[in-house]
């Protein structure tokens, strides 16, 4: 299995030309994972500013707008960058991503240099509501260098943290294979509502979360759906919509703002907290709180997402040559 740096590895084919890969243990189902192709085209884009536009001066993503086109494939991928606006302080590209022929994902992408930014800063004193439980890291890293050591079945593993639970996270698992990459803990009473999300994450190659890595981040939660399908409120009706299927929950659109960096070694663990305002129609919205232990704002992302029925994901693709495919 390829590690996560390896797996998103960009090679450059000229001043606009890159070429990944696209492995199947990084997919949900047989489409890699959205949140591991954002990283790949964040890793694009970072290439692309240290090498083409290195005079720029602006290594750092500031923010990402994806719209994902058509399903991705595993197998080699190509990505072409233009050059929209290039500034003093900020500089703005468009990445199209490519495969059989195909665009797949645009994407518009601005960098700056975060080290150089000045101006006037307020205090906003935001706070997550309801709140999250405090966490204590170092009983979670406890926790999984013992289940680790011991060698004993994940699932009963066993953390000494009051508020936050080891998850072994066994929702489809070899569906959602790019959802087996890191240790899962989720509140130990519960989530706060079927609608919100909150946990603490570390990979488990011992990877540390670094700037590359948000954009696997900001899609990589546990899905809301599943917590509202095992809810004793559901109608008669929705529950036999549900009664003996599994879903796939493909990202339409998904939007980064960076508001922090990581530190250049990266972290060990993150916070996230993903809520959905309106579940209607087969659609939702989500908006994403990335965290750094010290309990400051890494970054914000918003996304449109389908709920859709797992035979979507896994039905033929269409040849080039033929009429055109939606994602959906």
């Amino acid at each position: 299995m390829p590690s996560f740096a390896d797996a998103t590895a960009i090679v450059s084919k000229g001043t606009h030309q890159y070429e990944g890969h696209f492995h199947e243990d990084w997919c949900i189902g047989s489409v890699p994972h959205g949140g591991y192709v954002t990283s790949a085209i964040q890793r694009v884009a970072r290439l692309h500013f240290s090498t083409t536009l290195s005079a720029q001066n602006q290594p750092d993503l500031l923010s990402l707008h994806l719209e994902f086109v058509r399903r991705t494939s595993i197998g080699p991928v190509s990505f072409t960058v233009t050059d929209i606006k290039l500034g003093r302080a900020t500089s703005l590209v468009q990445i199209s991503l490519t495969q059989h022929a195909r665009e797949e994902v645009l994407g518009f992408i601005t960098h700056t240099n975060l080290a150089s930014e000045s101006g006037v800063s307020f205090a906003t004193n935001h706070t997550l509501t309801p709140p999250s439980p405090p966490a204590d890291l170092l009983a979670l890293t406890k926790c999984v260098n013992d289940g680790v050591r011991s060698k004993t079945d994940d699932a009963q593993w066993h953390c000494e943290d009051q508020n936050w639970a080891y998850d072994a996270y066994t929702q489809f698992p070899e569906f959602r294979k790019a959802a087996t990459k890191i240790y899962w803990f989720h509140p130990r009473h519960g989530q706060a509502h079927p609608s919100i999300a909150d946990e603490w994450i570390q990979f488990r190659s011992g990877e540390k979360w670094t700037n590359d890595t948000l954009g696997y981040v900001c899609d990589m939660f546990p899905q809301l759906i599943e917590q509202y399908r095992t809810s004793d409120n559901l109608s008669p009706a929705t529950r036999e919509y549900f009664k003996g299927k599994s879903f796939w929950f493909p990202t339409v659109l998904l939007n980064i703002d960076i508001k922090k960096g990581l530190p250049e070694g990266g972290v060990e663990w993150l916070f996230t907290r993903v809520r959905a305002k309106a579940i209607k129609n087969g659609r939702y919205d989500l908006e994403v709180i990335v965290m750094d232990p010290a309990g400051d704002i890494v970054a914000l992302s918003h996304h449109i997402v389908m709920i859709l029925s797992a035979e979507r994901n896994m039905k033929a693709r269409r040849k080039p040559d033929e009429k055109e495919e939606s994602k959906l």
